[in-house]
């Protein structure tokens, strides 16, 4: 039976999922009350809800009292198809790409109308990179996120075009504009960013395909494109079909 939640007839699992939802790439750490006020729960039961979670390692306590994602959640995600199908098979391929490349390679999926970051190879440090592994970013400001936008169903491209948000001064906000990048994404087999989603950053990005559909992004971040761009584009392409090639072996992506 549904308890004392801002939800009518939440029940006790969505009461707990309401918790864990409550964390994102910019609420790491909450305290209890933040934690009650983003679930939309009274504090006594989501101190009630937290004790057991903290029990169980989804949550874990600080030694300041705040509260972060526990490790166990961590595991539990891992085993997730996204994790253990597309990062497995893709993960050699990266490799040979960063070796080739020496930059900030990424592996991402269309998760809504964002960009989950599958998987990370760390570059050059002196680029600024926001993403992480796990992480979640806007479509129309990152290079994989063009890719797989350019490919995503129309229902999904009206969405992103109808709120396109400016992230640094250089972030494509014009949905006119981004529909034409997105055309000659689909023209040119792969997509490009300057600045868009971090100040020093660019990207270059290409689609994955496995049966015949985009499945997945590959892409790199450097500090500038150029001079190396056709080259970074020819490094991508190579990586990009040697993972849909193995996906496509091993029966697709999950």
């Amino acid at each position: 039976m549904a308890g004392n939640s801002a939800t009518p007839g939440a029940s006790v699992t969505g009461r707990a999922l309401a918790l864990v939802g409550a964390f994102d790439e910019r609420h790491r750490r909450l305290t209890l009350t933040d934690l009650a006020a983003r679930a939309g729960l009274p504090v006594t039961t989501a101190h009630r809800l937290v004790g057991e979670l903290v029990a169980w390692g989804a949550l874990r306590r600080t030694s300041s009292g705040d509260y972060v994602v526990g490790r166990r959640l961590w595991d539990v995600g891992m085993l997730a198809p996204v994790q253990t199908g597309l990062r497995d098979v893709a993960s050699p391929h990266l490799h040979d790409l960063y070796g080739a490349t020496h930059a900030t390679v990424h592996l991402a999926v269309r998760d809504g109308v964002q960009v989950l970051y599958v998987d990370r190879l760390s570059g050059n440090a002196s680029v600024p990179v926001v993403s992480t592994i796990g992480s979640r970013l806007p479509l129309h400001a990152t290079g994989v996120g063009k890719v797989l936008l350019a490919h995503a169903p129309p229902a999904v491209q009206q969405e992103v075009l109808s709120g396109l948000t400016r992230i640094t001064p250089y972030t494509v906000s014009q949905p006119g504009v981004l529909q034409r990048q997105l055309r000659a994404v689909l023209e040119e087999d792969h997509a490009t960013t300057s600045e868009e989603m971090s100040l020093g950053a660019c990207s270059v990005a290409v689609p994955v395909r496995a049966g015949g559909a985009v499945v997945a992004a590959l892409g790199i971040v450097v500090p500038s494109l150029r001079k190396d761009a056709p080259r970074l584009v020819a490094a991508l392409q190579v990586a990009a079909h040697g993972v849909g090639r193995s996906l496509t072996a091993a029966g697709g992506p999950a």
